[in-house]
């Protein structure tokens, strides 16, 4: 049903939630509260200024309004809360005053300030005395108050729409979950904490429910139909890796063999390569690609950057220079002259491989007969981009990269439609990174330690976690830094920045600087988290360190140490935050995740839902991993059964998840 049913929700507030996916009257019904206020009021006054409280008061005196500052005012009186006379005050509520009589009963809610016998109230209600009550509090968008959702839902509920329970029948009755009308309305209008708990219960097994079947329904329909059942002569592979100047490890090895087995298979290869920063998944990759280029068809790698796809087309290059294949790189920032030659040697089969960015997805892009398709960095793109860009071929074998290392066991439970091979061995003769946690008074001594990197020819990151001043004064902001460092050392060697804003050509140039040498220090937002391997770098200095989850922490740290140089890490801040000394004592990828995982949850470790695998309202992986288990259970028993068959709903979802040829 769509939105504009809802009395009361214009144009400009239907467009507002259409930005976050919302488009209709069900999708708005699950925009579920993210906390909620207990609305008791307390019989005393609590003195701690923390603590948000209830009152109910009687006014004693004429309301006040001063204006601070144009559209900043604040409404002052004095309230008697049992025996105690209180002075009150509240900010942008002078239409109150009205209201506000002398004798009137009112309910403030608020903090207790006890050194000036001060009530700030956030808000007063003035009509009734409030009785217990529980407020349901919503995330808020431009010009929208938490009372308008609440006006809006009680509209919502009430309205003739068809509810899809995601949960089948049978799982129903066997946990004894509520009727799913009946939990959205103690999802939004509580009448106590029971209604709440069962309700949240009910709701997050059916997310997680729902998503294993996705998942599983996606393993069972990959490994069902068919691929291409390549040949070629592995002969030549061998040759190839014994021509590399450097030895493979032994998980390496392992995982070519994996992916030459998937190739060699008449089943499609859906396969995650999971690996810690810097061990070596791209040379896999690079190695399989070629094993398919052998047997005649194309291989593409779509990288989430432009920097990281650069890098990667002159890696290959390099690496592919004796061996006659034809390489080429496809990104949006290309003029569309060089675009338009690109896309004529793709479209003709004049190109072995191609790398680029989300540019690939584009509708112009039309392959000759793609065979594999190397997604890096996997969790970045969704799975409708991931599946795009494989479906321009025919039956086309994939192989997804991430360094971002998760705890395997949550791992082979959310990448379930994935085949997965792991590498946790670093190459031979990389040295740990050292790795402190620093205050900003002991700066100085990370400045010595800078200089004498750069004067023994190395090169140094500088991470910040802003590109402009925010709010927050004590940030770095990126251009700050450079005036601090350039202060601090005075020209006497090249420093430049690195920030997502900055235009295509920009950043390539600042990055071959770096690259060759020229530019020594590099101050930089977190743009150079992913994939960015300069050799010579052996310093990474990150300022506001506890701003970052350990995964992200560990993923920049490992710009550093790609070489056999001792390299070392420094994390800048001023809070005494315990878990920033992980990373002292570990340089193991998943060991950090494990404990990213357990003080965090899933936030981090994902992105902020940028891969659109994990869009829970309710549901978090490490509270609820549980039930996420049992979710898994059960739905491959539903699977399985064929049940599903029968039900609308799980009909419509399996035409929708199937994005295979």
């Amino acid at each position: 049903m769509e939105l504009s049913k809802i009395n009361g929700f214009g144009e400009s507030t239907r467009k507002l939630f259409s930005e976050i996916g919302i488009e209709t009257v069900e999708q708005f019904l699950e925009y579920y509260p993210y906390r909620y206020e207990f609305l008791s009021p307390s019989p005393i006054l609590q003195h701690d200024e923390k603590v948000i409280q209830v009152i109910n008061v009687v006014i004693e005196s004429d309301a006040q309004v001063s204006y601070i500052r144009r559209n900043f005012n604040r409404l002052r009186f004095h309230a008697k809360f049992q025996n105690q006379l209180l002075k009150v005050s509240i900010f942008n509520r002078a239409f109150l005053k009205p209201n506000l009589k002398v004798g009137k009963e009112i309910t403030l809610i608020g903090k207790y300030q006890e050194k000036t016998n001060q009530f700030i109230a956030n808000d007063i209600k003035v009509n009734a005395i409030l009785i217990p009550k529980i407020i349901p509090i919503y995330h808020l968008m431009k010009g929208i108050k938490n009372a308008n959702i609440e006006k809006w839902m009680k509209t919502a509920i009430t309205l003739p729409i068809t509810i899809y329970d995601r949960i089948p029948l049978a799982f129903q009755e066997l946990y004894q979950f509520i009727p799913k009308l009946e939990a959205l309305k103690f999802l939004h209008f509580p009448k106590n904490a029971e209604e709440i708990k069962s309700a949240k219960l009910r709701f997050i097994y059916e997310e997680l429910f729902e998503f294993m079947f996705q998942v599983l329904f996606l393993k069972e329909t990959e490994t069902s139909s068919n691929g291409l059942k390549r040949k070629f002569n592995k002969q030549l592979v061998y040759d190839f890796i014994d021509s590399l100047p450097f030895s493979l490890t032994h998980d390496q090895l392992e995982a070519i063999q994996d992916g030459l087995q998937d190739l060699e298979s008449d089943k499609r290869m859906n396969r995650l390569l999971l690996g810690d920063v810097g061990s070596g998944k791209t040379i896999v990759a690079s190695i399989l690609m070629y094993a398919n280029v052998l047997s005649g068809y194309q291989s593409v790698m779509m990288a989430p950057t432009e920097i990281l796809a650069t890098q990667h087309y002159l890696s290959l290059l390099k690496l592919f220079d004796h061996f006659s294949l034809h390489v080429e790189l496809f990104v949006g920032s290309m003029k569309q002259s060089e675009k338009k030659k690109v896309l004529e040697k793709i479209e003709t089969g004049q190109v072995d491989i191609v790398i680029g960015t989300h540019a690939l997805l584009n509708d112009h892009v039309n392959f000759f007969n793609l065979g594999f398709v190397v997604t890096d960095e996997q969790h970045r793109f969704g799975v409708n981009q991931r599946k795009n860009l494989q479906n321009k071929g025919y039956r086309s074998d994939v192989l997804y990269l991430s360094a971002t290392p998760i705890p395997r066991t949550y791992a082979l439970t959310i990448y379930g439609d994935m085949d997965t091979s792991v590498i946790k061995t670093k190459p031979k003769g990389r040295k740990e990174i050292i790795t402190q946690v620093k205050k900003e008074s002991e700066l100085k001594e990370v400045l010595k330690h800078v200089y004498e990197e750069i004067k023994n020819g190395h090169q140094i990151y500088v991470v910040a976690p802003l590109i402009e001043e925010g709010e927050m004064d004590e940030l770095k902001d990126i251009n700050l830094l450079k005036e601090k460092f350039t202060l601090a050392f005075r020209d006497k060697f090249k420093m430049d920045i690195l920030h997502g804003k900055m235009k295509s050509k920009e950043k390539e140039n600042v990055m071959k600087s770096f690259e060759i040498g020229e530019t020594k220090l590099l101050i930089s937002t977190t743009v150079i988290e992913v994939g960015v391997d300069v050799k010579n770098a052996t310093m990474m200095i990150i300022f506001n360190a506890e701003r970052f989850g350990l995964a992200t922490l560990h993923q920049l740290r490992g710009r550093v140490g790609r070489n056999d140089l001792q390299s070392y890490c420094y994390l800048i801040s001023n809070q005494d935050i315990e878990r920033l000394h992980v990373l002292e004592e570990s340089n193991d990828g998943f060991y950090i995740s494990e404990k990213d995982f357990e003080l965090r949850g899933q936030g981090d470790l994902f992105g902020v839902q940028q891969s659109g695998d994990m869009s829970f309202h309710l549901a978090d992986l490490k509270r609820d991993y549980k039930i996420l288990l049992q979710a898994k259970k059960d739905a491959s028993s539903y699977l399985k059964s064929k049940d599903y068959l029968n039900s609308d709903y799980y009909l419509a979802l399996t035409s929708k998840i199937n994005f295979t040829n």
